[in-house]
């Protein structure tokens, strides 16, 4: 398929210094005036100043120049505009508003991390040692990577004709009839979820961490200075399979902690054995979580700031 990653995002926010030093001491570095990055992906947050906190742009990679004419090609079917310079394409989510980029090119490779020694019935693998996350006490260990962002929406009809049809993200689950439709560009089971919202706005960002033991710690840094920051967490989502800890940031948008997540290497089995499946009741992995919170506060789904949040996209001409 022609996408192949979700390379950055732009958020913009009130007061884009606090949310950027937020991250600095997350463990991101600043790579530009405004941009943020991580160890092996200097570019994974631009930050710009805005009067709402909202989504400014999603960048996005594709294996060639063929594949980007075909972008264009679907998105003019659409009677969506797109602009096509050199290896990029550039277009506007018909929805939110919000600029969409694709670069010809992938992400940018991660260095693999070597699993930390662990003891479980029937092996002992950590040796008169106490557990790394113990012994060594360090400070967190910073995020690995930006992996995904969920949308909320008015039209979630317009939304996936928009991020399917047109750009080329494939469906991995699906809920109550598509509901809510979790999609990928790349091997992670979600890089987008489209979920309905009553506006059109940024529900959370999530960047990747090593394990579970990263994640708790990262979690915990954020709460020891801002301790209402917790949202929902710790546990482990059924779709997905990642373990997941969500929180809010200085702007006031949630965002997500996880790791191990399910990767899809076979589209074709994947979608035979796993996929594109409606998910409801006791029909195969329903639910929020597999195990810790068994549903999310209402201001997960419901941010408490969605009417300014509408007011602002009014004053735009936007939905």
């Amino acid at each position: 398929m022609p996408l192949n990653g979700l390379l950055d995002i732009e958020l913009r926010a009130p007061d884009p210094s606090a949310l950027g030093d937020f991250w600095m001491r997350r463990g991101l570095g600043r790579t530009d005036d405004g941009v943020y990055g991580t160890a092996d992906r200097p570019v994974q947050l631009t930050i710009a100043e805005s009067d709402h906190r909202h989504l400014g742009e999603v960048h996005l990679s594709c294996e060639t120049e063929q594949d980007l004419a075909e972008i264009a090609g679907r998105l003019g079917d659409l009677g969506i505009a797109s602009i096509t310079s050199g290896t990029t394409l550039s277009c506007t989510d018909p929805v939110h508003g919000h600029n969409v980029t694709v670069d010809v090119g992938e992400p940018p490779a991660l260095r693999a991390v070597e699993p930390r020694p662990s003891n479980r019935p029937g092996h002992s693998g950590r040796l008169t040692e106490r557990a790394d996350a113990v012994a060594t006490r360090a400070e967190p260990r910073a995020p690995r990577r930006l992996g995904h962002f969920v949308l909320g929406t008015p039209d979630l009809e317009a939304s996936q004709r928009f991020y399917v049809d047109g750009l080329g993200f494939r469906v991995s689950d699906q809920i109550l009839n598509g509901v809510a439709t979790f999609l990928r560009c790349e091997a992670d089971h979600h890089n987008l979820l489209l979920q309905p919202g009553p506006t059109a706005y940024l529900n959370h960002y999530a960047f990747e961490l090593d394990d579970i033991d990263a994640v708790g710690a990262a979690g915990t840094a954020v709460l020891s200075e801002r301790p209402d920051a917790h949202l929902i967490g710790i546990g482990r989502h059924t779709l997905g399979s990642n373990v997941f800890w969500y929180l809010t940031d200085p702007a006031g948008t949630a965002f997500e902690f996880f790791s191990d997540m399910d990767q899809i290497h076979d589209d074709e089995a994947w979608e035979r054995d796993h996929g594109r499946r409606d998910w409801e009741g006791s029909d195969g992995p329903a639910g929020f979580s597999a195990w810790g919170p068994p549903e999310p506060p209402p201001e997960f789904f419901d941010p408490p700031d969605l009417p300014a949040i509408a007011a602002a996209r009014a004053a735009r001409g936007l939905a």
